[in-house]
C-alpha cells in the first residue's frame, strides 16, 4: 500500500497512507478529501501529507485556506492529528474525547465527531452514523472496532475506519466487520441486538452506496452490489452476535 490521492468522483478523494505495525508492516491508513456545495472542502480523518500529495490538494483547496474543518472520526487514529493541523491550520479541529485527551494543546472545537449537533452542521453533503451497541472508546486500546462512519451522497462513496473493512485478496478478501467485535460490543442485555439493527439500518439508508473507502486496507470503488456485501459480512457475524446474547442477555 502506497501513498496516493484517488479521485472517487463527484466532489471526493481519498487519500492512501502508510502505517507500519512494529514499524515493519504496512498496514496502511487513509482520509478523505470532500468538497462541500458551499465549495469549501471537510478532510476526514488526519494524515501527514506528502510532498506531492499536499500539493495536488493545495491545488484543489487554494493552498489549504478552502479546508473548512478536520473531522477525526476514529478516536484510536491519533498519530497524525498535529501534522494534519499544521498543514491546514484555518481548519477547525474536531475529535472525539479520546483525541483532545491525546492532543489537549491542539484548538479543539467544542463539539465532538460523535455529537448530533455536529454532524447537523455538514448536512446535506455528509451523513454521519456512530455503531449502536459497542463501546465507542474502549478502555483496551487494542479494540479499535468503533468510529463515526460518513457518507458522502454525491459520490455514493462510504468513509469507514476499522469497523467496515476491504480486503482485496482472492478467498480471503472481500468485505468484512473488524475482528475485534466480540470485544466491542458492550456487556449488557440487548447490545448485540442494538449493534445488529443499527448495521442493518444503515446499510439500507446508504444501500446507495457504491465506494467503500475502509482504513488499513484498500478502496472498493464502483460497487453496484455494494449494500449485499455490507449484508453478507453482516451475516458473518451471526455466530459472535448469538454468543453474546447468549451470555448477556438478549
Amino acid at each position: 500500500m502506497s501513498e496516493e490521492l484517488i479521485e472517487v468522483g463527484d466532489g471526493f478523494w481519498n487519500i492512501r497512507g502508510k502505517f507500519r505495525i512494529g514499524g515493519v508492516v504496512n498496514v496502511g491508513t487513509q482520509a478523505s478529501l470532500v468538497r462541500l456545495a458551499t465549495g469549501g472542502f471537510v478532510l476526514l480523518d488526519s494524515y501527514t501529507l506528502p510532498a506531492g500529495i499536499l500539493a495536488k490538494v493545495y491545488a484543489l483547496t487554494d493552498g489549504g485556506q478552502a479546508v473548512q474543518a478536520i473531522l477525526n472520526l476514529h478516536p484510536f487514529h491519533t498519530i497524525h492529528v498535529a501534522a494534519a493541523h499544521k498543514q491546514f491550520p484555518k481548519a477547525a479541529l474536531y475529535g472525539s474525547s479520546r483525541h483532545v485527551d491525546k492532543a489537549p494543546d491542539l484548538p479543539w472545537q467544542a463539539l465532538r465527531v460523535d455529537d448530533a449537533e455536529l454532524h447537523a452542521l455538514f448536512a446535506p453533503d455528509l451523513e454521519f452514523s456512530v455503531p449502536k451497541g459497542v463501546h465507542f472508546i474502549h478502555k483496551n486500546p487494542d479494540v479499535h472496532f468503533s468510529s463515526v462512519l460518513a457518507y458522502h451522497p454525491a459520490s455514493k462513496t462510504i468513509h469507514v475506519d476499522d469497523t467496515f473493512n476491504h480486503m482485496g485478496l482472492p478467498l480471503v478478501g472481500g468485505v468484512s466487520l473488524h475482528p475485534t467485535l466480540a470485544k466491542a460490543l458492550i456487556r449488557e442485555p440487548g447490545a448485540a441486538k442494538a449493534f445488529q439493527d443499527w448495521a442493518r439500518a444503515l446499510i439500507e439508508r446508504w444501500s446507495e452506496a457504491r465506494n467503500l473507502c475502509a482504513a488499513h486496507t484498500s478502496p472498493l470503488l464502483h460497487q453496484d452490489d455494494l449494500a449485499e456485501q455490507m449484508r453478507a459480512a453482516l451475516k458473518k457475524v451471526d455466530g459472535k452476535l448469538q454468543s453474546h446474547s447468549k451470555r448477556n442477555g438478549g
